[in-house]
């Protein structure tokens, strides 16, 4: 399928025809970076200019969210503070028996310790802390965080467990995203920043949030082969067969944009970490005026 119906599902008709041969030259950089990656392929890109993305492939296909979807909880947390401002305060308190695979942060925690919202943001987002993760959904409670995500426009992501919760996984109980989604969450967050506007938070908790991610850890994707001191906010997911990440490209700076890229049914996470930083690699290039 990908081969035969790239084009047709990836380039849209404009109405000006340089849009057109240009989203083509886009498709055709791509496709073969895109061919290489065993498994199904998802991207959504743009920049923060009106009109379309710059490029979209599988964008509205549902695809395994993995850790990104813990953007959802950050923003259910900073939501939740803009209406009580001592949330972000508030100490929820650690188990030995809470503590899963995936937490460096928490591995180190003792039993009965007690932690704010806000210090068990910085490690699921920066070092993708499943533990601290599982914390804040207990906390906040799913039936939330998925308003919070409907929302803000994500009308196909859903969160439907805690993190390496193995009997929800037996019964088909996925957390699920669309790279059309994350791409709209990533959007709105700069947006707001860059406008002062409210959008899916305002526009102080867009920028905090922004921050956070400024801070991430896993660098093996979109960063990976961008030029040395372009800022990218970005959170990565992963599983045994799905490597994903999506990310603001130079945040605060003169041309932002917002990039997705998520993938599925592979033998590994590791086939896909090549194919995404050259994907990210080739739009940077698009976007910078430049061939990477």
């Amino acid at each position: 399928m990908k081969r035969s119906s790239f084009l047709a599902g990836s380039v849209a008709a404009f109405a000006l025809p340089h849009a057109a041969l240009a989203q083509t030259s886009l498709a055709q950089a791509l496709r073969p970076i895109i061919d290489d990656i065993p498994g199904n392929v998802g991207l959504y890109a743009r920049t923060m200019s009106l009109g379309p993305p710059l490029f979209a492939y599988n964008a509205d296909v549902s695809f395994p969210s993995a850790s990104t979807i813990k953007m959802l909880i950050m923003l259910t947390a900073f939501t939740a503070a803009e209406q009580d401002p001592a949330a972000m305060r508030k100490r929820i308190t650690f188990r030995s028996s809470d503590l899963i695979g995936g937490s460096d942060f928490l591995a180190r925690a003792s039993d009965g310790e007690r932690f704010t919202v806000h210090e068990l943001i910085l490690p699921m987002i920066q070092v993708s802390d499943n533990t601290a993760s599982n914390l804040l959904i207990s906390h906040f409670g799913f039936n939330l965080i998925n308003t919070v995500t409907r929302r803000a426009g994500l009308h196909h992501t859903y969160l439907r467990r805690h993190f390496l919760d193995t009997a929800a996984v037996l019964r088909h109980m996925d957390n699920r995203t669309t790279p059309a989604d994350m791409a709209h969450l990533l959007y709105q967050l700069e947006r707001g920043t860059r406008e002062g506007i409210r959008t899916v938070a305002s526009p102080v908790s867009c920028r905090q949030m922004i921050d956070i991610m400024l801070g991430q850890t896993d660098r093996d994707t979109i960063p990976k082969l961008l030029p040395s001191g372009i800022a990218v906010a970005n959170k990565t997911g992963e599983l045994s067969r799905s490597r994903s990440d999506v990310a603001i490209v130079e945040p605060y700076g003169d041309s932002p944009y917002v990039l997705a890229v998520y993938t599925s049914g592979l033998d590994g996470p590791g086939e896909a970490y090549d194919g995404i930083a050259r994907i990210s690699r080739v739009i940077y290039g698009r976007v910078a005026g430049s061939d990477l």
